[in-house]
């Protein structure tokens, strides 16, 4: 037996999070033994998630708040103070990326460090559960060969020997030595049930542990993903994307203030588990195995006995007598009865499978085996899980700190958007310089100009011309202006004088398939006009 076998020692953060109060819901401190049958133990579990879900509610309630104060504020706000709620909108929605990068990358991190924890137990609870069913495969095997095979050849070989007495008072003493074993492994612990309970626990950790590392996984993509959309919402304003994300965002924060309620019972719950998990063990093995056997295997030091040393040494002690014996048949009786030969090489070949079996049986039932098995399960639930778990209620936090920033901003950014288009309503559509005139008349130019053609065409009564008529001159008519000018200044009118119609340009912003249009049309005007005016 090593001497310098490590002993499990609980990490800091075990008694860290052991030392948590454990209040049951009806507001009383209980003792914080881990006793997951006791009911004031679960209370004091469900006490932690409901502490989670009181966060949850007061999160909620400030974003209520927030959002009344923002639809109930209705001041005017000049250019000079839109810039700095725009700037505002931006850092606050790079804050809430930047967070959730850092929350899914700890998410991540968290959640394989759990599932490496999760696999390092069920992986030592199989190994350990492989173990004993050996052990009882070996038992049983043994236990067999000498019932059955023993037997047989034991009952062909006493009527062989029946004419000499000493021969058949040597059998007699083989069966009582084969009796003698058979005692000896049934006074081995039975390890039956202990097999089944650590195949069942193992069984369902992994499902659960599945269930557990994909859910966590579609959450912190879900997570990304709709940060992703909010920054992309943000960047184009789009108003019916931004809407969309504050739903998914809720729905985000609720999931998480849930998750770090789970994850604060669990690793609350596990590290009072971790504490002295030996104190548990013990209670949970009463009635199934002896004291004595699980102080033997959860600390194996050189200061503890074996227990299965008797008994191990008596097998071995039998076997050995029993071969003496059989080398001794075969070296005087077979002379004498050569048919004794088969069955006594028979007896021989079994008690050499058994002392096989006996080899092994002790090497199975050393105390190094399964220790190693324990003290790989607890460092994998006390060290990698529960560190683990720890990331994923810091994940946890910083989501919903992430989401609560977003859900802050995009509904500013919703309100500027409203804004904008509000102030663009207002501008007149008739107005050359309104961007949305242009863009109006960049898609229409065409479609107006043969309209006004028409228009004119059929108030003169004929269709056949596209050509506008020639307006009348009146002295209230701006062209009349436009004429006494020409005439007064050479034929060169003065533009700031003269109406916008009737400049030789059109306005900068229109395009210039529409310039060309309006100088064509221009000068077909300007050509009927001094036509009329010559006549």
């Amino acid at each position: 037996m090593s001497s310098d076998r490590v002993d499990y020692i609980a990490p800091w953060w075990i008694y860290w999070l052991h030392n948590f109060p454990h209040i049951n819901l009806r507001f009383h401190t209980i003792d914080k033994s881990f006793q997951p049958e006791d009911e004031n133990y679960q209370q004091s579990l469900i006490f932690l998630g409901c502490v989670a879900a009181a966060g949850l509610g007061l999160n909620l309630l400030c974003l209520a708040i927030y959002l009344s104060f923002l639809c109930c504020w209705r001041k005017d706000e000049d250019e000079e103070s839109k810039k700095p709620n725009s700037c505002c909108v931006t850092w606050s929605a790079v804050a809430a990326g930047l967070l959730t990068c850092i929350a899914v990358g700890v998410g991540f991190y968290g959640n394989s460090e759990t599932n490496d924890g999760v696999y390092q137990l069920t992986y030592s609870l199989y190994n350990a559960n492989n173990s004993l069913g050996g052990v009882d495969s070996l038992v049983t095997d043994t236990m067999g060969n000498m019932r059955t095979g023993l037997q047989q050849h034991l009952a062909r070989l006493d009527e062989i020997f029946a004419t000499r007495g000493d021969y058949v008072q040597t059998l007699r003493f083989m069966q009582q030595m084969a009796d003698n074993v058979i005692k000896q492994l049934l006074g081995l612990p039975e390890l039956e049930e202990a097999k089944v309970d650590l195949a069942s626990v193992a069984d369902l950790t992994s499902k659960i542990e599945y269930y557990r590392w994909l859910t966590y996984l579609l959450l912190l993509i879900l997570d990304l993903i709709i940060c992703l959309l909010a920054c992309l919402g943000l960047a184009k304003q789009s108003r019916w994307l931004l809407t969309t994300m504050m739903v998914f965002g809720v729905l985000t924060l609720i999931l998480s203030w849930t998750s770090l309620g789970a994850d604060l019972a669990t690793a609350v719950g596990t590290s009072d588990f971790c504490v002295s998990p030996d104190k548990f063990i013990m209670s949970q093995t009463k009635g199934v195995i002896t004291a004595d056997i699980v102080h033997y295997y959860l600390y194996c030091n050189q200061t503890l006995s074996n227990p299965f040393q008797q008994p191990l040494t008596t097998f071995q002690r039998s076997l050995t007598t029993m071969q003496i014996q059989i080398q001794g048949l075969l070296h005087f009786a077979v002379p004498l009865f050569p048919t004794a030969e088969r069955d006594l090489l028979g007896i021989q070949h079994l008690l050499n499978s058994s002392e096989t079996s006996l080899h092994q049986l002790t090497a199975l039932l050393d105390c190094r085996g399964l220790n190693k098995d324990y003290l790989d399960a607890m460092v994998g639930v006390c060290y990698d899980g529960v560190e683990g778990v720890m990331y994923l209620s810091l994940f946890s936090i910083l989501a919903a700190s992430a989401f609560t920033v977003m859900l802050c901003a995009i509904p500013r950014s919703l309100r500027q958007i409203a804004s904008r288009e509000r102030d663009y309503d207002d501008i007149d559509e008739e107005d050359p310089f309104n961007p949305r005139a242009r863009r109006m008349g960049s898609q229409s130019a065409n479609h107006t100009n043969m309209h006004s053609f028409c228009s004119y065409s059929s108030s003169m009564g004929s269709q056949a011309s596209l050509h506008p008529p020639a307006p009348t001159v009146s002295n209230n008519a701006p062209m009349s202006e436009y004429m006494n000018q020409t005439a007064l200044f050479g034929g060169n009118p003065r533009y700031e004088n003269v109406p916008l119609i009737g400049r030789g340009s059109p306005p900068p912003s229109y395009s210039p398939t529409m310039r060309a249009t309006y100088l064509s049309m221009t000068e077909e005007q300007n050509r009927h006009l001094g036509s009329d005016f010559q006549a």
